[in-house]
């Protein structure tokens, strides 16, 4: 009786998978709108596939697998379905899912487009599409395929990392412009406390890892790129930072202060350490456990000691799906995804960035007039979008497709596959495309305090 009441009920949610995004919210949920749960139920299958490749990287998996009866024999290689292959694989059938959505939804215009009905539903049949890539994925060889997929995910990555920039802009103009509005209306003692306090601890943050950056990865007589990549950058980020309270910046723009440049100042920070995590020398690239063993035995020889001859750099990092740099990079990919699902702001940086000139229809968010709830007691979800779609729906899948590519890297520490050994070495270009990410950081930033300068005759506001 049980197992008929389980296939009875499995047998109502497949209509439900296959119509609306509404079917997949409950009572309890509140309502909400059908452009911001279509891009969250996206956002949630691309974090579902990251989470299957951050298993398969773990330790013991393949042992794992070889214990189950029969799995293992004949038809299935269980050493591809671990490890980078496995992480290179995954993101693939993901990045080919997101492209091939791009391209199906060019030029949707609003909801009553039947392209949009199966942007916003059908999720039975998108999952099974998945799915399906994801196993004919695994039967694709190796050697060109993961070469070439190496070359592509270095490049969508970079690009992914611009798009990450934009969203990071607009979050610290909107965090400040948020705090300077509720000073301006009252209790302007907390507010300006809490400014000065999240902005004083992202200089500190700063400050503190301009100089473990100097004691843990530069030698006196090695490193030079370490030394340039942390001098030029911090000397560019006091650059923006001065710039950002200068008296003709202010004059133009207001609300621009040190909380952004704070924040733009940390960033960039980390984007210096993950491009110098990635250095080929391990002299210049000491592990995490390193650092932190160095740290607690401080009676132990100096860091840029030099006693004798500089030793000769040790063999390649292992790859671990625990390194910090992949979990930093994954937590700010996370951040920055449902962000993007989430922000509505008609000013955002966000939706001048995902809108085009002819998506520019921004409808009514306050209640009553988004659009009408959908049919059903438990449909919660309102279609917002029959005027005129709220942001490009083929931009939104290409935006993931960069993300697909770009968990790829970070998960594999963007290191690059040796065919000889079977195994991913760090190399120069992923250290080149990092640490230029942080310059076009710096001049993202800094075109949106004097652009206002430059351009006089057209609205920032």
């Amino acid at each position: 009786m049980g197992a008929v009441l389980g296939v009875c009920s499995l047998a109502s949610w497949i209509p439900c998978l296959c119509s609306g995004a509404s079917c997949l919210l409950c009572r309890c949920c509140p309502n909400s709108k059908n452009s911001t749960v279509t891009r969250l139920i996206f956002a949630f299958l691309l974090l579902l596939s990251t989470l299957v490749a951050c298993i398969m990287l773990a330790p013991g998996m393949e042992k794992q697998l070889k214990k189950v009866p029969r799995f293992c024999d004949g038809f299935v290689d269980c050493e591809a379905l671990v490890g980078y292959r496995a992480v290179y694989r995954i993101s693939f059938a993901m990045a080919v899912f997101f492209c091939l959505f791009a391209l199906f939804t060019i030029q949707v215009k609003s909801s009553k487009d039947p392209r949009a009905s199966v942007h916003n539903g059908f999720w039975f049949f998108k999952i099974a599409a998945i799915v399906g890539i994801m196993v004919g994925a695994f039967y694709i060889p190796e050697g060109p395929f993961t070469t070439a997929l190496f070359a592509i995910g270095t490049a969508g990555a970079f690009c992914f990392i611009l798009i990450q920039l934009v969203l990071l802009v607009d979050f610290a103009h909107s965090w400040n412009e948020s705090w300077v509005e509720r000073m301006e209306e009252g209790n302007s003692r907390c507010w300006y406390t809490a400014l000065l306090t999240c902005t004083s601890l992202n200089y500190i943050l700063s400050f503190i890892a301009i100089v473990l950056f100097y004691v843990f990865y530069t030698k006196p007589d090695a490193c030079t790129e370490n030394k340039f990549f942390i001098s030029f950058n911090m000397i560019a980020c006091i650059a923006v930072s001065i710039t950002s309270i200068l008296p003709k910046v202010q004059e133009y723009q207001s609300r621009s202060g040190l909380l952004q440049s704070s924040v733009i100042t940390l960033y960039t920070m980390y984007l210096t350490w993950s491009a110098m995590s990635n250095e080929p020398e391990r002299i210049c690239n000491p592990s995490l456990l390193n650092i932190i063993s160095q740290i607690a035995a401080p009676t132990s020889i100096p860091v840029n000691a030099t006693v004798g001859p500089v030793p000769t750099p040790a063999p390649q990092k292992p790859l671990q799906w625990w390194d910090a740099q992949s979990i930093v990079g994954l937590i700010i990919f996370v951040l920055c995804l449902l962000y993007s699902s989430i922000r509505s702001s008609n000013n955002s940086q966000v939706n001048k960035l995902i809108l085009s000139a002819s998506d520019s229809v921004i409808l009514d968010h306050a209640p009553g007039t988004g659009g009408d709830v959908e049919d059903g007691d438990t449909q919660r979800v309102l279609d917002n979008e029959k005027d005129g779609v709220q942001y490009s729906y083929s931009f939104f899948h290409f935006m993931l497709f960069l993300a697909s590519l770009y968990i790829m890297m970070t998960l594999t520490n963007w290191y690059s596959p040796d065919a000889e050994s079977k195994t991913l070495t760090s190399k120069w270009p992923a250290v080149w495309v990092k640490i230029s990410s942080s310059w076009v950081c710096l001049l993202l930033y800094l075109w949106t305090l004097v652009a206002p300068l430059v351009l006089t005759s057209r609205d920032f506001n």
